[in-house]
């Protein structure tokens, strides 16, 4: 049964009912795989991230930061070998386009690990999203990207949704007509477990234009 978390961020940790549904989750802690979304830096990574695993008591025996640096064939490998998969938080962009350079995209979706992405990782898992300066992106035509897709909705993480309604909505009127759109802010998650959809904090539906804010579940 495949498992997958698209997170918001995280100012502390994890509250403590997402900890619990991860450690579930989360049995085999052999390796992470953490995929960056600043490939190019010889700079640590995902340390964060990593804290927020740490705190909730899930440790791996191996940890591996992919990156640039890392050959492509080794990187495809640990994707391969992994427990789980952690696409990081920060540049969407760089990360979609070393996705495609590293040919990691197929591999992620075939992988039985549990796959868990933070803001900028949590869009480039699923479906499609939009790229609007609107969002911050530093381009002056709005543009569709493809993700990973290993769920057919898109994702809006980690934004100030709640100050930006009607921009959201005017901004993705056209895509939500074609796929849901599941879009929240901090401290949220949405976890796909087997078909099931959950939802942790303020996360919010947008269908054929509509939005509706969801029930939590977790």
């Amino acid at each position: 049964m495949k498992t997958h978390y698209y997170l918001g961020w995280f100012n502390d940790f994890f509250p403590e009912n997402l900890g619990r549904v991860l450690q579930e989750d989360i049995t085999d802690r052999k390796s992470l795989a953490m995929i960056s979304s600043n490939p190019f830096l010889y700079e640590e990574e995902g340390a964060t991230e990593r804290s927020w695993l740490d705190q909730a008591g899930i440790l791996f025996d191996d940890y591996h930061l992919i990156n640039y640096h890392v050959q492509k064939e080794d990187a495809q490998a640990f994707i391969l070998n992994a427990s789980a998969i952690f696409l990081l938080g920060g540049d969407t962009l760089k990360q979609n386009e070393f996705l495609l350079d590293y040919e990691l995209s197929d591999l992620i979706k075939k992988s039985r690990a549990v796959v868990m992405g933070a803001s900028a990782g949590a869009i480039n898992m699923s479906a499609k999203w939009l790229c609007s300066k609107n969002f911050g992106y530093p381009v002056e035509n709005s543009a569709l990207y493809d993700g990973i897709g290993l769920d057919n909705f898109s994702v809006l993480s980690h934004f100030d949704l709640e100050n930006n309604m009607e921009l959201v909505q005017d901004e993705l009127t056209a895509l939500s007509e074609e796929i849901n759109i599941y879009a929240s802010n901090k401290d949220c998650a949405v976890r796909v477990k087997g078909g099931n959809i959950d939802i942790l904090g303020n996360v919010y539906l947008m269908s054929h234009t509509k939005i509706q804010k969801l029930d939590e579940t977790l």
